[in-house]
């Protein structure tokens, strides 16, 4: 979610009824060193809370300052990255790669519990390789080193993003810890969120490229785990009022020539499953304003609406 999780699409999903938001992560490294980047990926508004800033490297004394330091935005959690499959963050031994070194990743963990005053949670994969999965010892020596809750994706880091996640793995997790588990992969509606659940014992759930260009998963989710009520998905002129209201705070929030700049892939998961998506889709590679995007939105939905 590096990227595409920030403050605007964070407050968009709240706004939709997301009970808990975690931040774009952050490098250890770059924190100490205050880097500008670094300061932007941890701000925390006062629309997204309850929130977490997310931290990822495989020092301990640094990411341990890196935690600390990063209370000066007074986020209610500190959450480690010990998920990512990037190759640019796991070729350098960070995210993914510390279910390789479950002492270390156990040492990371215990250090960032003493640096904060806040609970510290560690999202973390299934493990490394197919048929390796680490996230059991994982999972149990994150606890013992502290840690108030895991979330599992359920699939390794070679998997990447297929095949489907393996519900299992998170259910093995949830028996062999004390501290709440939360599920992550493949929610996209009521009926997977339910099923996450049910089939693991999980304590919450996490949405992730679910909720890319859906930020109103979330009111879809709840509804049907409150109500057992399934609401339909959002007309066209909806998703495209959704739209532009998110790229609209992206702009306010990072300017305009920024925000335009990374509205367009934001625009092309929001037009997903439209008629005519791929023309659409060329004509957002050429957005260059806020004006050029509405105009395109009205076109998008004036083309559903003369089918």
């Amino acid at each position: 979610m590096a990227g595409a999780a920030d403050r605007a699409f964070r407050e968009i999903c709240v706004g939709y009824g997301a009970s808990y938001v975690v931040g774009e992560m952050a490098s250890s490294k770059g924190i100490s060193m205050n880097d500008k980047k670094s300061s932007r990926l941890l701000f925390i508004s006062a629309d997204e809370r309850p929130a977490a800033v997310q931290i990822f490297g495989r020092e301990p004394e640094t990411m341990a300052s890196a935690a600390a330091a990063a209370m000066k935005y007074e986020p209610d959690i500190i959450d480690i990255n010990m998920g990512c499959p990037a190759p640019k963050v796991a070729e350098n031994g960070g995210g993914c790669a510390l279910m390789k070194d479950p002492l270390l990743a156990q040492k990371i963990t215990r250090a960032c519990v003493k640096a904060v005053p806040v609970p510290v949670t560690v999202k973390m994969r299934a493990g490394w390789e197919s048929g390796d999965h680490d996230a059991v010892e994982l999972a149990v020596r994150c606890e013992d080193a502290g840690a108030a809750a895991v979330a599992v994706h359920g699939r390794t880091r070679v998997q990447m993003y297929s095949p489907p996640v393996d519900k299992d793995i998170i259910r093995r997790v949830k028996e062999s810890v004390s501290i709440p588990v939360i599920g992550n992969g493949d929610i996209t509606d009521g009926k997977s969120a339910a099923q996450m659940l049910s089939e693991t014992g999980c304590d919450m759930i996490m949405i992730g490229r679910g909720a890319l260009g859906r930020p109103w998963v979330f009111s879809l989710i709840n509804t049907y785990l409150d109500k057992g009520v399934f609401l339909p998905e959002p007309s066209v002129e909806e998703r495209m009022e959704v739209m532009l209201r998110h790229i609209e705070k992206l702009c306010e929030y990072k300017g305009e020539h920024i925000g335009i700049r990374e509205a367009r892939k934001h625009a092309g998961w929001y037009i997903k499953g439209v008629r005519g998506a791929a023309a659409f889709r060329a004509e957002i590679g050429a957005v260059s304003s806020m004006d050029h995007l509405r105009r395109l939105a009205d076109k998008v939905a004036e083309s559903e609406c003369g089918q």
